[in-house]
């Protein structure tokens, strides 16, 4: 099999491990699909583990957030050892937010893509990524609003590798990062119009 198919196939399938959904059950015993927002990230698994196992809370929820940041750096870093250009670790960065947004070991459910995003987008353009997480962090700290504090990241990321890359090295085109905004923000529809219907639950 071609070493590309190999890699693509790869970073579809370990992005698809719902570490959120294993860890709460694993060490709490709880389904976080069926608890409140139903989401496998780590702002679900900290809102339904605060009520079900709060001494476990935190932790389990660093440990979903950076499992699910580190899922996609660390394929696209192997890839790059084994030298992959740009053009196929940008293949490999979109299909990492499809595999945790449509895991395979969910039926093709999954989580919203805002930590796996960000982790595939810090390895390829670190500084707009950087930039990004601190419009997240400013914005969730301002806001108390997950899903809208991680959409406006998602727009600063965006205006930022335009101003930063306006032509992104190799492949010449941000269609990749327009491709993940897509998967993103159509994952948080539900999102945006409980935002509409001032339903939208805050994090405190």
């Amino acid at each position: 099999m071609d070493l590309n198919i190999i890699l693509y196939l790869t970073a579809y399938i370990v992005a698809g491990v719902p570490f959120g959904f294993i860890l709460a059950k694993v060490f709490a015993g709880v389904d976080v699909r069926k608890e409140g927002s139903g989401n496998i990230g780590a702002t679900n698994v900290l809102r339904v583990l605060k009520n079900k196992a709060p001494d476990m809370a935190k932790k389990l929820t660093i440990a979903t957030f950076i499992l699910d940041v580190s899922k996609g750096i660390v394929v696209l870093a192997i890839a790059k050892l084994l030298g992959a250009d740009n053009n196929v670790l940008w293949t490999m960065a979109v299909l990492s937010v499809i595999g945790h947004c449509f895991s395979p070991f969910l039926g093709f459910e999954g989580g919203k893509g805002v930590a796996t995003g960000f982790g595939v987008l810090l390895f390829m353009l670190p500084v707009e990524a950087i930039i990004s997480i601190l419009a997240w962090f400013i914005s969730g700290k301002i806001l108390k609003v997950s899903s809208l504090s991680s959409l406006i990241g998602l727009a600063v990321f965006i205006i930022s590798s335009y101003i930063i890359h306006p032509d992104i090295p190799i492949i010449h085109t941000h269609a990749p990062i327009w491709i993940i905004t897509f998967i993103i923000f159509y994952k948080h529809i539900p999102n945006i119009i409980r935002l509409f219907k001032k339903e939208e639950a805050r994090v405190v």
